[in-house]
């Protein structure tokens, strides 16, 4: 098969991509270079400690180049020689029978993913090979375009059963198998003070939800859940970040709601810290509720009682084939209404808890969520 690269990570301070990473190197086994369009980050998470670590960073063109990319852009109406040329470095790595795989395994499902078909056409000009790995793909987004881009790889991993039918219509080698971070490794950690293990729910937001729902009325479904568990249970509350990026930081919400409450001492806020970490700190719950698809992948994969807060095919699909079907497992964000609906789906999860953690249980023991045969 050659060496293997993995391309197209945006870097570890989204710990999803992060997992993806540390997965997929223990998956495979091999010696693996990982190009990254955010080398800093990585170092910041030690993944140089595990993979040939590289920047893939946008280059500033020549005049030459500039004047080559603009023809290009006039006659073709793409980018696909600017990206060419503003990756040269990457591209000229780029050996014949070496396989290259894309880490970025949702990014078809959203604005954007031009870029995706690029690298793929380039890659293969070259001699290499692409896989698209731990991808989920919803429907709607297909073009001509993109479907030629997707018929153009030599192999698809589909993370969730939605996705895979999609694709497999489009690429004959396209494979069911799990995301690669359900194999991912937790590591011990420190916990905040008084922090009772077992005695948990742990609860992830993020910002990007907003983008498909009604900003206010999510947070104000945070807030009366939290407010239902502490007044109807004696849990704690442990609040987990899984994104740090400036741009979308999970921190941003997560402290306002720490906030709301006072800082009231039965509500832990998590600092930061790397995605094995992260899962111990899931581990130790009893229940989880997230939004961030990776983070929700620890709970599921520790055999815990999961409410996904859905905005994407990605979280539909994955709980369809944990439980067979997605009905209280997942809330989309775009059917939140009142300020109710998350305590609502939470008290069907606190009820079915020994029901959900035996299925999980069975699911995790008996369906192979491993994916070391996709390479043979």
């Amino acid at each position: 098969m050659g060496k293997i690269a993995l391309y197209y990570h945006g870097g570890s301070k989204n710990h999803g991509c992060e997992a993806i990473i540390r997965a997929t190197v223990k998956i495979l086994k091999d010696d693996i270079r990982l190009y990254s369009v955010n080398k800093d980050d990585d170092l910041l998470y030690e993944i140089d400690k595990i993979v040939d670590l590289r920047q893939d960073f946008v280059e500033e063109l020549s005049f030459v180049e500039k004047i080559l990319s603009a023809i290009s852009f006039k006659i073709f109406r793409n980018d696909y020689v600017y990206t060419r040329l503003s990756h040269k470095k990457f591209f000229k790595d780029v050996k014949r029978g070496d396989t290259y795989i894309s880490v970025g395994g949702d990014n078809y499902c959203y604005k954007g993913q031009e870029i995706l078909g690029y690298y793929n056409k380039g890659i293969h000009k070259k001699g290499g090979k692409t896989v698209l790995w731990g991808c989920s793909f919803d429907e709607k987004d297909l073009s001509s375009k993109i479907e030629r881009d997707i018929e153009m790889y030599d192999l698809i991993i589909a993370r969730e059963s939605v996705s895979y039918h999609v694709l497999k219509k489009i690429n004959k080698n396209t494979v069911l198998l799990p995301d690669p971070a359900f194999q991912l490794d937790s590591v011990a950690t420190d916990y905040p003070e008084n922090f009772i293990k077992g005695e948990i729910v742990g609860i992830n937001a993020s910002p990007l939800i907003g983008d498909y729902g009604n900003c206010e009325m999510i947070f104000e479904n945070y807030k009366n859940l939290i407010q239902w568990i502490l007044d109807n249970t004696n849990l704690q509350i442990a609040l987990i970040p899984h994104v740090v990026i400036s741009e979308s930081d999970d921190r941003i919400i997560l402290e306002k709601l720490y906030d709301s409450f006072l800082q009231n001492s039965r509500i832990k806020m998590i600092s930061d810290r790397n995605c094995m970490e992260i899962k111990e700190i899931i581990s130790q719950c009893r229940f989880f509720v997230g939004a961030r698809t990776h983070a929700t992948i620890a709970a599921y994969s520790m055999g815990i009682p999961t409410l996904t807060v859905g905005y994407s095919v990605k979280a539909m699909g994955i709980a369809r084939d944990l439980f067979g079907a997605e009905d209280h497992y997942v809330l989309p964000v775009q059917k939140i209404t009142t300020v109710n609906d998350l305590t609502i789906c939470f008290k069907w999860i606190y009820e079915k808890e020994s029901d959900i953690c035996e299925q999980l249980k069975k699911v995790m023991n008996e369906s192979g969520f491993g994916v070391d045969s996709a390479f043979g």
